[in-house]
């Protein structure tokens, strides 16, 4: 099957495989696992942050910044489609006890003066607004990294306002990548950021949350309230070191193949989204009825609406995969 779901199907390369196998492991918990804490360092310095905390998951990272940012009653602002509203199980309100004021952007990213207009300032009659999250990339957004302008526009307009700030960076990599722009410069004004090892760096399992350090001792016993304190997770940590030093800049590969497989598919009379990382969002008559036809033809996608369809390019797929795919759409079409 040529799975394009999404770049969380990955599975470790041979070398990925024999990093985790040599790891030096211990107790995490008791901060004595040695590979986690050189993954914690080395996250650290290359987001400009003074510490970070390894996770489980993107979805814990964010909810973990969360309850550290916020009291029971606070109001988070964020873009209408971000990850913590759409895909992360009511979380913020289960967990943090708070409110998600949506605004809506344009690809994922949302104008600056529109972020200062939705602040109201103080009184007793509304929720203190206390946190102003962004993504980048976007995943609803069509994979689209922020213009670094907007980064920190956003960002000035949240700290002048009294809030914190905190970036979702799941695919903070793929941005880099698409733009350019380092991942240090990317989050300067992003008090924590999260990112995700298991999806287009293509380790097993983890994400990392870096910020302050005084934030990050909060976050460490938040994560173990949470049920995610790991023992000997230095395995799973010697994979995320190994995509770091090795999956970053290949990420052009899958970007190059998400551009390709929008091309094949415009070809067909299709009219897929721009492809600026290595997500292709396309509209089609029925979603889930593709979903099934395509199946049936040896390619997996999801649907993420009644008529639209997300194709994730990732480590797993080559150009091979991409003809193939493209095909199994002509094949549904009829051509």
């Amino acid at each position: 099957m040529i799975d394009l779901r999404s770049d969380t199907v990955t599975r470790p390369t041979a070398a990925m495989r024999q990093a985790m196998f040599a790891a030096e492991v211990g107790d995490d918990v008791y901060g004595e696992d040695p590979t986690v804490n050189r993954l914690e360092a080395v996250a650290a310095e290359r987001l400009g942050k003074e510490a970070a905390l390894f996770l489980p998951s993107g979805t814990m990272a964010n909810q973990v910044a969360i309850r550290c940012h916020t009291q029971p009653g606070d109001e988070v602002i964020l873009e209408a489609g971000a990850h913590p509203f759409h895909y992360e199980a009511g979380a913020a309100a289960m967990i943090s006890g708070v409110l998600l004021r949506l605004l809506p952007g344009v690809d994922g990213a949302l104008d600056p003066a529109q972020v200062q207009a939705a602040f109201r300032g103080p009184d007793v009659h509304v929720a203190p607004q206390t946190l102003v999250c962004v993504e980048d990339t976007s995943n609803r957004g069509g994979g689209t990294p922020w213009s670094l302008a907007a980064l920190d526009q956003v960002a000035a307009v949240a700290h002048a306002a009294g809030a914190a700030t905190h970036m979702d960076g799941a695919r903070l990599w793929n941005a880099v990548v698409a733009t350019g722009v380092p991942a240090d410069r990317r989050a300067r004004g992003y008090d924590t950021v999260a990112f995700c090892l298991s999806k287009g760096l293509g380790a097993p399992v983890g994400s990392l949350l870096c910020g302050p350090a005084a934030l990050i001792g909060r976050a460490r016993r938040v994560r173990k309230a949470l049920g995610g304190g790991m023992r000997q997770a230095g395995f799973l940590a010697a994979a995320g070191l190994y995509a770091l030093d090795h999956h970053v800049e290949r990420l052009a590969l899958d970007h190059a193949r998400a551009a390709d497989l929008a091309a094949g598919l415009r070809g067909l009379g299709l009219a897929p989204s721009p492809a600026p990382t290595n997500m292709v969002y396309v509209e089609v008559e029925d979603a889930p009825a593709t979903v099934e036809a395509l199946r049936a033809r040896g390619v997996l996608c999801n649907a993420v609406g009644p008529s639209r369809l997300r194709l994730v390019t990732h480590l797993d797929i080559d150009d091979e995969d991409v003809a193939a795919a493209v095909d199994a759409f002509r094949q549904v079409r009829g051509g």
